[in-house]
Formats: structure tokens, C-alpha cells, sequence
């Protein structure tokens, strides 16, 4: 009896939250001996990236390594197809997966149809409506959606997003979210941090966790989102907001701006993937402009609050857990107030039934790829 040739795959990701969704897929291919499978990183972030590589033990056949200070997202295209032609010629695929809507994705994606190779998209079909908004991100996943051979999307939303734009029912593929794969590996009730600032919080306090760091959103959006925060906390005894800043300069002087010296608002450097998992989960209401949070807190029974003008994660705002807050001061604000006051308003968002999967959307995923490719 002959042996069936080994499938040759490419995990390919850049940035953190890249990293976190694709880690389950680079385990589930590593552990199965049908695939011949090989990991490569831009390192579109260099060491936010390499935490998350440490926390799965992943160990990278190829790194691009095109990190640098400043860069243009012209720059990150160039550096990354010029390095997966240098990859390619090491090794060549039958596909290569790519996660979400990094300008990593839509330059590995399209590096991969210049050189005839299929194109698997994790996580796809999300869709804002506003091509402009998440910038650059709807653009990429829209344009990676075009030269995609396996649309693997999360939700039945993602799936419709798609069949409306045309692509074919039977190149589609709900999944679910690796995102909780991931997340329900790391998270753990009884989670001592070891930051001696986390050490110190009282989480029996109604802690606010917030994020902020959208490029749309930057000056007068994010003025409100922490003008909202800082009357709540002044407001609120019971309320501590911890906030670990984004590394962007423009998003740390609005930061010490408007919220540095406040007793109960506390301004933190980035935490690693398995601490900032554990303080989602120890938090009371979490207030986010990012996607992926968004997919992850419902998960963990917190309520979210968008601050944005659009989300291309509509199933959250349907299932009730996440609300749609948007960038304007006042509604932030009587929003959090609700959340804050009114028990009933709070159990029902925390409460409502998470969209976003099971924790075994990859091996759906190597089970789609052994059966099709």
C-alpha cells in the first residue's frame, strides 16, 4: 500500500493577535502526521509577536523579521511578499493560512497567488461596511477575500458576508474562532499575577478594563472615550479602570493628557497574552476599540462596550453581549452608568450566550483541509 502524500502547509502571521489565533491551527497541524506543516512570522510586531510565540511554544521555520521603527504599511507589504518569494523558494506550499486582516494577511495572501499557491483565510468574512473603517484592516480582508480558495469563517454572519459578495457556498467554511481556543488554554480562576502592580488590585472592586488604540480612532474620538471614563471613575468609589497603553506615542500623550494623575485610573504598560487574558477575566465591564476582545470577553461573561462607529463583529451586538457605544462622550458615559447601576441591565449583557465558538475551531479547520485540499 502506497502512502498518501503528506499536504504542505504554511501557517504565516505577523502581530500578537495574529499569533493568539493562529497558535491552536500551528498545534493541531504540528500534531497531525498527514500535514507536512511549516510556521513562518513577518514580524509586522516584533516583540509583542515573540511573547506570544514563548507563551505556545511555537518555534518559527521562517522569519521574515521586517520590523521596523516607524514603518509604512507600504514598507510591511514590500517586506513581506519580498520575503515570501525568498520562503517559497524553500519551500512551496499547497496552501498557506493567514489570519484576519493584518497587512501581513492581504501581502502573504497575495505573495501566495503570485506563486499559484491556495490561499486559506481564517477568519473570514468579517465585514464593518466602511471601507475606511477599520483602516487598513476592512480593506485587507476584503482584498485577501479575492484570491482566497478556503474562506474559513467564523459565524454564520461571516459566511452570509460572503455569499452576498459572491463567493461560492461550497468555498465556505464556519469554524467558529480559534480566539477561544486559545483563550480557554490560558485562562485560569485561581491566576496569581505576577505584576507587582496586579498584586496589589482589589478585584472585588468593579474593575473597568479599557483598550484603546484604533487608528480611526486617535484624537478627538479617543479625547471622548477617555473623557467618558475619567467622570465615571471620579464618579464611581467602587470603580478602579485599568488601562494598559498602547505603545503608539499619539495614543500615550492623549492617555497622560487626560487620565494620568487620577487616583483610581491606572495608566500600565502592555501586558503579555496570558496576564491580559486573566485581567479580562477578573474585570468587571471591559471597553474596547479592539476586535479581537471583542470575541473573547463574551467568553468570559463581561460585558463590552464598543467604542467605535461600526464593528465588523455584529453577531456580539445581536447576541446582547457587547453594545455599540460609539466615540461619543455622553453615550460612553450612560452606558458605563447603566452597566454600573443597574443590576438587571448588567446580568443581561453578562449573561447572554457567547456567539463566537467552542474552542475546537481548529481542528475543524485540519479537518476541512484534510478532506479538501
Amino acid at each position: 500500500m502506497i502512502d498518501k502524500k503528506k499536504i504542505k502547509v504554511m501557517t504565516l502571521f505577523g502581530t500578537r493577535p495574529e499569533a493568539v489565533k493562529m497558535a491552536p491551527i500551528v498545534k493541531a497541524m504540528e500534531e497531525c502526521p498527514q500535514i507536512d506543516h511549516k510556521t513562518c512570522v513577518s514580524a509586522q510586531h516584533r516583540e509583542m509577536l515573540d511573547q506570544v510565540l514563548e507563551i505556545f511554544n511555537i518555534k518559527p521555520d521562517f522569519d521574515l523579521d521586517i520590523f521596523q521603527k516607524g514603518q509604512s504599511l507600504t514598507q510591511i507589504t514590500n517586506r513581506t511578499m519580498e520575503g515570501m518569494e525568498e520562503v517559497f523558494k524553500k519551500f512551496k506550499p499547497d496552501l498557506i493560512l493567514v489570519q484576519g486582516d493584518t497587512t501581513t494577511v492581504f501581502s502573504g495572501a497575495l505573495a501566495g497567488f503570485y506563486h499559484k499557491i491556495k490561499v486559506g483565510h481564517v477568519e473570514a468574512g468579517l465585514r464593518s461596511g466602511n471601507i475606511m473603517s477599520p483602516y487598513p484592516e476592512e480593506a485587507n480582508r476584503k482584498l485577501t477575500g479575492v484570491i482566497t480558495n478556503y474562506h474559513f469563517a467564523p459565524t454564520e454572519e461571516a459566511r452570509n458576508n460572503l455569499i452576498r459578495e459572491g463567493y461560492k457556498k461550497e468555498d465556505i467554511y464556519v469554524t467558529g474562532n480559534t480566539v477561544i481556543d486559545a483563550l480557554f488554554k490560558v485562562v485560569d480562576n485561581d491566576y496569581n499575577f505576577k505584576d507587582e502592580f496586579l498584586k496589589k488590585i482589589d478585584f472585588r472592586k468593579k474593575i473597568i478594563l479599557l483598550t484603546a488604540h484604533r487608528r480611526e480612532n486617535l484624537g478627538k474620538p479617543m479625547e471622548n472615550i477617555f473623557k467618558a471614563v475619567k467622570r465615571i471613575a471620579e464618579e464611581h468609589e467602587d470603580v478602579q479602570v485599568i488601562y494598559p497603553v498602547h505603545l503608539n506615542p499619539k495614543v500615550r500623550d492623549i492617555a497622560d493628557k487626560i487620565l494620568n494623575s487620577m487616583d483610581r485610573v491606572h495608566l500600565i504598560e502592555p501586558l503579555d497574552y496570558v496576564p491580559f487574558a486573566n485581567l479580562m477575566n477578573k474585570s468587571h465591564i471591559i471597553v474596547t476599540d479592539s476586535g479581537g476582545i471583542q470575541e473573547e470577553a463574551p467568553s468570559l461573561g463581561k460585558p463590552v462596550l464598543v467604542v467605535r462607529k461600526e464593528t465588523e463583529r455584529p453577531e456580539g451586538i445581536e447576541a446582547g453581549t457587547a453594545k455599540l457605544a460609539g466615540i461619543d462622550e455622553n453615550n460612553i458615559y450612560e452606558i458605563l452608568k447603566e452597566l454600573l447601576t443597574n443590576k438587571k441591565s448588567y446580568d443581561k449583557m453578562a449573561n447572554a450566550v457567547n456567539p463566537y465558538g467552542d474552542g475546537k475551531s481548529a481542528e475543524r479547520i485540519k479537518n476541512i483541509i484534510l478532506e479538501n485540499i
